[in-house]
């Protein structure tokens, strides 16, 4: 692997804070996943919202070639309308996640401005010298993805968030075979994100939470 020419690396907000958004990039090539937004703690007074910077970016504008976002949470998304005013490229998300960032465009007065593509988890994508698929993954949104990039360096997998729901509530439950068949295929790089995946046993079932919603609601 040659450092020069293969990279993966996030860029944080305010003291590195909220790193929520991520860069990979191949020789002259940038794809960036995710551009999300963080509420402010009680450290930084008179905040509203942290978003990424990106300084780097801006430096580096005509090598990017796309944004693909994983899924459409406040943190993976929210700083999107912000970024596109600086650096407008290409977005590429599901159905469900266009969705939510349409709207958040449409706020800002700016989605005439973009260009929006729409991408399944059998869908595949070519920038330059890095190949793009994708594979289902559950959580607690809607239509989530992980990505995996196919350099000429081997492949690096970004899983996106996710967690295995057993008992999906919208059955889009994650494609552990395709996962699989990925892994024997051979992968240079893991970037893994799962919540309290350092704690021991399994993350409840959205279905589950959905049954205590519904006790709140008859007993409210």
């Amino acid at each position: 692997m040659h450092e020069k020419k293969l990279s993966f690396f996030a860029l944080g907000g305010i003291n590195e804070i909220g790193k929520n958004m991520y860069v990979l990039k191949y020789d002259e090539e940038l794809i960036i996943i995710d551009c999300g937004a963080k509420f402010a703690n009680e450290h930084f007074l008179g905040v509203d919202l942290i978003l990424p910077d990106v300084t780097f970016l801006e430096d580096h504008k005509e090598k990017i070639k796309a944004l693909i976002v994983t899924h459409g949470h406040e943190d993976h998304i929210g700083g999107i309308p912000y970024f596109l005013k600086k650096l407008n490229v290409p977005i590429y998300a599901t159905h469900f996640t266009l969705g939510l960032i349409e709207l958040k465009l449409k706020e800002h007065k700016f989605l005439r401005e973009s260009t929006l593509h729409e991408v399944q988890e059998d869908s595949t994508l070519t920038f330059g010298q890095i190949d793009v698929s994708f594979f289902k993954v559950s959580h607690s949104i809607p239509d989530c993805l992980g990505i995996v990039f196919d350099t000429p360096e081997g492949k690096v997998v970004h899983t996106g968030d996710f967690k295995f729901d057993l008992t999906p509530v919208n059955n889009q439950y994650s494609d552990i075979h395709k996962m699989a068949n990925i892994g024997e295929e051979g992968v240079l790089v893991l970037i893994s994100e799962s919540t309290n995946a350092e704690r021991p046993g399994m993350t409840p079932s959205e279905y589950k939470v959905g049954l205590h919603l519904e006790e709140a609601f008859l007993n409210a």
